[in-house]
Parts: C-alpha cells; structure tokens; sequence
C-alpha cells in the first residue's frame, strides 16, 4: 500500500495527461490540448520539441532518470529498497508521502536529509528546463529561464533567513543544528512537499507561517510543485509595480516583461484572474472552516496547505498530527482545495460551470 501510494505521487507528480499525449497521438487523438490544459502557469504555448508526444517522452525520460539517481542515493545514505523507492517517489513528486509516522525525522540522519532537500529543489524547477539542460548539455537554460533563480533565491534565503531566527530565539542550542532543520523545513514546505523532521509547530510562530507563505508561489511551472507558481508571481508583482508607475506617471508607456520580453495582455488577464481566484477560494474556504467551529489558524493553515497540496498545515492539523481531528464537512472542504489546487483552479471550476455542459 505504501509503495502504491508513493507511485501515485511520482506518476501524479508529472500529470498523467502528459504521459497520456505520448500514446493518444499514435491512435490518431491529438494531444496539444490536453498538454495545455495538464502544463501550469501561463507559459503553456511553448514546446519543447516540434511534436508533442516527443516533448512528452523527453519530460518523463528526465523524471525518470533523476528519480532513478535519487533512489540510488537514498539506497547509499542507509534506507533499505522499500523507503528508498517510497521516498524518492515523494521526493520527485513533492508530495510528503513517506512509510513511517515519524515521516523524514524517522532516519535521523542528515546525510539523508541533505539528499532530499537536493532533489526537492531539482523538483521544484521546471522539468522543460532539466530537460533543455541535459539535451543541450549547457547550464545555460537554468540563467534563461526566468523564474529558476527566483526559486532557488528566494528558498536559500528563507533557509538562512529562519535558521537565524530559530537561533535568536534558541529554539536549538547551536546554529549548527538550526541550520539543519531550517533548511529541511524550509524546503520541504516551500516546495509544497510535506515531509517533516521535526515539529515546526513548536517554534515561534512567525517562522512555520512564513514557511506556509512560501508555498502559495515558491515553485516553478512545469515542476511537479503545487501554488500559483512563481512565474504567476513575478507577473503579479510587475503588473502592481507597473500601476504604481502609472499613477505617478499617467502617460507612460510601461510594459510588462518576463526576461526582456513583453507579456501579453491575455496572459496578464488570465493571471489576474487566476491570483483574485486563488485569494477568494482561500477566504471562502476559511470561513466555512471557522462557521464550523474550527479555530481561525487550523482553518486557515489547513485551506493553505491544501489548495498548494503541501500536507500539514498549523496547529490541529501540524506535522505532529493528521487531518483526522476533523469532522466530515471540514474534511469534504479541505478536499474540494485540494482537487481545485492540484488541477489549477478554472480546469476543475469550468467543468462545474452550466454553460460547458451546453451544446
């Protein structure tokens, strides 16, 4: 069962449907439109390769590939074949399932750890960049793509930025082993993972916030993470700093540029929408959380966690716990997140909608 759940997440991690437009177009079914509608984030008109079953062959050769190399490393870091395939399915499809109640802090190693923050971070990416990279043999694709040093900036700055933290407040009794359970926590929340080596719940509760934070926007389109995406991030904060720009400069002509090139007014829209869609879904959902009677931070902890598909959230429903201190209805909730995170919001609400149903 476990090594079943674990292959769920890893097939999960890349979507099924890009596995699918591999096969489809053999049996004459065109698949561009299924790769658009599976791909995340608006860059969803580029392809890797002139045909999409190649681009779709070539994506999962990658994740094949790295998930082989991580389960080998897991293998030489002490776990037996069980955890090491269960772990590195969780790993590369950033989705926190492990075979042990204790989760990651069962090993109690930090070789381990180091291996998992390793391959959280290349899941974080863009796998369409892995795969530029490895064909081009060039590192050159990761300086192009716009959004691969925002993730990795902002992960490794949050990283020292809470280890500091925890230090101040000596939560641990050296920088040293701050540091450590910073960095896997960080990560692996951020990268909407899940995987847990210690009960972050205990610390001071700015640094577990600031960690559910991150997990709304710190992974890459095209990586098998969960949240908004960090390109969608970077096109809200230059659409915010180009209406400041207007206002103080009402005739200037200020475009929005993702790497030197202008983003169009479709794929702005498109974002706008889906950021004040994410926003209202996470209020609404609070507040039904809270109109049940569960405390303002598990229910906002928990509509995070869930529509990022990041697993623990705070408080009733921390990394030390599960969801099961909740009733049906709250539960029924947290799934409706979950489903509208993991398909990208407006794939699953334009399928309830009557008029897709209308001839």
């Amino acid at each position: 069962i476990n090594l079943w759940r674990g292959l769920l997440v890893w097939l999960g991690g890349m979507g099924l449907i890009v596995l699918a437009v591999a096969v489809l177009p053999l049996l004459g079914i065109g698949g561009r439109q299924m790769f658009k509608a599976e791909a995340p984030g608006p860059m969803k008109d580029s392809s890797l390769t002139p045909r999409m079953a190649e681009t779709a062959k070539g994506l999962w050769a990658v994740y094949t590939v790295v998930t082989a190399v991580c389960i080998l490393l897991f293998l030489w870091g002490g776990m037996n074949w069980l955890d090491a395939f269960v772990h590195a399915f969780s790993v590369m499809g950033l989705g926190g399932f492990s075979t042990h109640d204790a989760s990651f802090g069962y090993f109690d190693s930090p070789l381990l750890e180091g291996i998992a923050i390793v391959f959280m971070l290349i899941a974080s990416l863009n796998f369409a960049t892995h795969y530029l990279a490895i064909h081009g043999r060039s590192l050159r694709a990761y300086k192009d793509d716009p959004e691969a040093r925002w993730v990795m900036l902002t992960l490794i700055g949050s990283v020292l930025f809470i280890a500091i933290y925890l230090h101040y407040h000596r939560v641990y009794p050296d920088f040293a082993t701050a540091l450590r359970h910073s960095a896997f926590s960080v990560v692996s929340i951020a990268s909407t993972t899940g995987l847990s080596t210690v009960d972050y719940n205990l610390w001071p509760m700015f640094a577990p916030l600031w960690m559910l934070f991150l997990c709304s926007f710190a992974t890459s389109a095209g990586s098998t993470g969960g949240g908004i995406k960090m390109i969608r991030a970077l096109i809200l904060y230059k659409q915010v700093y180009r209406e400041l720009l207007r206002a103080m400069h009402p005739n200037a002509v200020w475009p929005v540029r993702i790497q030197g090139d202008p983003v169009p007014q479709n794929i702005l829209t498109a974002v706008l929408a889906f950021g004040f869609a994410y926003m209202c879904l996470i209020v609404a959902m609070t507040l039904l959380l809270v109109f049940s009677d569960l405390d303002v931070l598990t229910s906002f902890s928990a509509v995070v966690a869930s529509i990022n598909n990041t697993g623990p959230g705070l408080n009733q429903v921390g990394p030390s716990t599960t969801y099961e201190v909740l009733t049906d209805f709250q539960t029924w909730v947290c799934t409706a997140a979950m489903l509208l995170g993991r398909l990208e919001i407006f794939t699953l609400m334009v399928v309830l909608t009557p008029a897709f149903w209308r001839r």
